[in-house]
């Protein structure tokens, strides 16, 4: 049940920011309440959608891949007067241990193995805050922090998050 005066989700995206944030902490947090539960329905719709349409078109788009003689991609074909475009993007994964052996090996052979591989090197956090501090103090100067994006829960009084 609404209570009168209580802001719609459609009259939400037409407000000015500034009346957004000139609003009430209790309704801030039923418009957060009410976005996460309408977003929550809306994937929910979409993945049921796209679950049909999968079992719809699935085997055509295959068919149609399989005609241009290729696995993944981007395959067109009309069912009535609509074009079906189906695109099935390619994965690909690397083995990190094989690979850190092959450029060891490129290496041992004279070669410079970034002609062929692109490498990051990554630092776990969590590792990083259990080293010993003169390790820690080894790897500052490599370690630029930035902020994540904030975000805010508001839990009414009596309310469950």
């Amino acid at each position: 049940m609404m209570i009168p005066n209580q802001i719609t989700l459609e009259a939400l995206a037409r407000l000015p920011i500034g009346e957004i944030v000139a609003l009430p902490a209790a309704e801030l947090a039923r418009l957060q309440h009410d976005v996460g539960e309408a977003l929550r329905k809306a994937r929910l719709t979409v993945a049921w959608l796209d679950g049909a349409l999968s079992q719809k078109y699935a085997e055509r788009a295959r068919a149609a891949r399989a005609d241009a003689e290729k696995d993944f991609g981007v395959a067109r074909f009309t069912d009535g007067d609509v074009t079906v475009v189906a695109d099935l993007p390619k994965k690909v994964e690397w083995d990190q241990h094989d690979l850190a052996d092959l450029v060891e090996r490129i290496k041992a052979e004279g070669e410079d193995p970034r002609d062929y591989v692109e490498v990051s090197l990554k630092v776990s956090e969590r590792k990083y805050g259990s080293w010993p501090a003169h390790i820690r103090k080894a790897f500052e100067p490599c370690r630029t922090v930035h902020p994540g994006k904030e975000t805010f829960q508001l839990i009414l009084a009596g309310g469950d998050a």
